[in-house]
């Protein structure tokens, strides 16, 4: 049993053979808080989150449309879907990317057509993988009034080790 002050009186026998085990605290546990009374670190530089190989390759498929990105791209041009799967074989390994771009407006369209002539000769520079393969899979262009063209391109990326 521990010594507390609060702790009712007992007849100097008892007390005389027990001693007081926390010392000065009289049975409360003394507590540090480090972090309570700190103030918050700033950071010079605000958090960001770090670019994947997704980013990365949905970035050089926007630099060969040839569209000025934001101005234009925003209004013109849209990433409608990107699929990313594991793929390897006995002396690779990498990943398949699968994106979906809509361009939207005439002269949008127009750069998409020229991007479905480009890419499949393009030389991408994209950190630690290799291009193996890209090519178009599928388009659908809509003529009219507001003329779209929805292309997808489907494109292997080889881990450089």
């Amino acid at each position: 049993m521990l010594l507390d002050r609060r702790a009712p009186a007992r007849s100097p026998a008892h007390t005389r053979t027990r001693r007081p085990i926390l010392g000065p605290t009289f049975g409360r546990a003394r507590l540090e808080f480090k972090s309570m009374n700190a103030p918050a670190a700033k950071s010079p530089h605000p958090m960001r989150a770090r670019k994947t190989t997704a980013d990365r390759l949905r970035e050089a498929l926007f630099k060969l449309t040839g569209i000025s990105f934001p101005e234009q791209c925003l209004k013109c041009l849209k990433c409608l879907k990107h699929e990313e799967s594991a793929w390897s074989s006995i002396t690779f390994s990498g990943t398949r990317h699968e994106v979906t771009l809509v361009f939207e407006g005439a002269e949008a369209v127009a750069k998409g057509e020229e991007f479905m002539e480009t890419l499949p000769e393009h030389e991408f520079t994209i950190p630690g993988h290799l291009v193996a393969d890209a090519s178009i899979r599928e388009v659908d262009h809509r003529f009219g009034l507001h003329e779209r063209l929805q292309v997808t391109a489907v494109l292997l990326l080889l881990e450089d080790s």
